[in-house]
C-alpha cells in the first residue's frame, strides 16, 4: 500500500505498450520508494522497448516494476507525442546520485556485476570519492552458476538499502526482479555504468547527449552492437505508425 501512495505522486504512461512513469524528479521518485519498502527501478529506453516488446518475459519484468524512468531519448520524444512533458532521466546520473545520497543517509550499498577487474577500480574510486559510503557488497558478474546461488544469499543476507546491478539487458531486470521480492531497498540494473564510473569506458559528450545522438558515441566505442541499433528506426517507425492509428479526441 505504500508503494501504491508513492506511485500515485506521478502518472503511468505507455509507449508501444511499455508502461513508462512521468513523474517531475525520478530522483525525489526513487527516495519516496526507498522510504516506502523499496521496489525495482527500470532505465527505460528505446532498444530495451522494443526487445520488451519481442520478449514477454521482460516486458512482464518492466511491467511490475515499481519506478521506470524515461532513460532515452526516444521514450522521452514519444512520450511528448502524447503531451507529455518530460525530461530524459539517464539512469547513469539518477543510479550515481543515490550512492551519494547514500553516503549521507548511511544505507547499505551493494554492487553486482561488470568484470573483476572493473569492479576492483571501481570500488578504490569510490572508497576515494565517497569514503562515508556503506559498501557491504561488491561482486562482480563473472560468477560460477555454483557461486551465484551462495552470493545471492550473502546479498539477501546484507539487508542492503540499494542494489545496483550492472549485468545487461534484459539479465539485470530479470534478475532483480527475481531476487528482491520480499526484500526492502531500492534495486535497479545500471548497464555499463561501472565501467563508466571505473574509467574503462567514456561516456558521450555533453553535446551529443544535446543532441541526442549519444546512440552513435557508443556505437563508436562498441561496434558490436551495431544490429541492436536498427532497433532505434524501428522504434521510431513503430511510434509514428501507432500516432496514426491512435483515435483522435473529440473538440
Amino acid at each position: 500500500m505504500a508503494t501504491e501512495s508513492v506511485q500515485a505522486s506521478f502518472g503511468r504512461s505507455r509507449v508501444l505498450g511499455i508502461p513508462v512513469d512521468v513523474c517531475p524528479d525520478v530522483f525525489t521518485a526513487a527516495v519516496a520508494l526507498q522510504a516506502s519498502g523499496g521496489g525495482q527501478i527500470v532505465t527505460l529506453n528505446a532498444e530495451m522497448t522494443m526487445a520488451a516488446r519481442e520478449d514477454p518475459s521482460l516486458g512482464a519484468v518492466i511491467e511490475a516494476a515499481e519506478l521506470v524512468i524515461p532513460d532515452g531519448a526516444g521514450v522521452v520524444w514519444a512520450l511528448g507525442l502524447q503531451g507529455h512533458r518530460v525530461r530524459r532521466s539517464p539512469g547513469i546520473e539518477l543510479a550515481h546520485r543515490l550512492l551519494t545520497h547514500a553516503e549521507q543517509a548511511g544505507w547499505r550499498v551493494a554492487l553486482v556485476g561488470a568484470s573483476p577487474p572493473v569492479m576492483t577500480t571501481l570500488v578504490q574510486r569510490l572508497q576515494r570519492e565517497l569514503p562515508g559510503l556503506n559498501l557491504v557488497l561488491a561482486i562482480d558478474g563473472y560468477q560460477s552458476d555454483e557461486a551465484w546461488s551462495e552470493l545471492e544469499r550473502e546479498l539477501l543476507a546484507a539487508r542492503p538499502d540499494l542494489v545496483l546491478a550492472a549485468l545487461g539487458v534484459p539479465r539485470q531486470e530479470t534478475w532483480i526482479q527475481r531476487l528482491h521480492q520480499g526484500q526492502a531497498g531500492l534495486w535497479m540494473g545500471v548497464g555499463g555504468s561501472f565501467d563508466v564510473w571505473a574509467g574503462t569506458k567514456k561516456r558521450a559528450p555533453s553535446w551529443m547527449g544535446a543532441l541526442q545522438i549519444e546512440w552513435l558515441f557508443r556505437l563508436y566505442q562498441e561496434p558490436y552492437r551495431w544490429r541492436r541499433m536498427l532497433s532505434l528506426p524501428a522504434f521510431a517507425w513503430a511510434v509514428i505508425q501507432s500516432g496514426r492509428k491512435r483515435p483522435r479526441r473529440p473538440h
